[in-house]
């Protein structure tokens, strides 16, 4: 199993991948969640942003993965929900928010875009 992101230790360049990410299905109350996979020399996290985050950062319909690394650099740093696979109460397989992180721009950075056979869960 891959590593995970501790908060705000990310290494390495900013290389921007594009292309769109595809949004996750669920019902009508819930607000659809993009994955992202961000990954550096070290390791990588999986991260997830609603349709109203892409939104802000100016992504949902350009390549979101770009909007987010190019945001990062602007910023040098990022809060997002961090993303993991866990059990549903009915036993199945889902991905659920994990919790908040901070993401630091660096050297070697890489944003793509990150799809599940899962159900992805929605986050606050």
């Amino acid at each position: 199993m891959k590593k995970t992101i501790r908060a705000a230790l990310l290494s390495g360049a900013l290389a921007i991948a594009t292309g769109a990410a595809p949004l996750a299905a669920f019902g009508e109350t819930q607000m659809p969640v993009s994955l992202f996979k961000v990954v550096t020399a070290k390791d990588e996290v999986i991260i997830g942003l609603n349709v109203n985050e892409l939104r802000a950062l100016g992504g949902v319909e350009k390549a979101p993965a770009g909007i987010i690394a190019s945001t990062l650099a602007s910023r040098n740093e990022l809060t997002v929900w961090q993303y993991a696979v866990s059990r549903a109460s009915d036993g199945g397989l889902q991905v659920a928010p994990l919790r908040q992180i901070g993401l630091l721009a660096h050297d070697s950075l890489r944003v793509e875009p990150y799809s599940s056979p899962l159900r992805v869960l929605p986050h606050d």
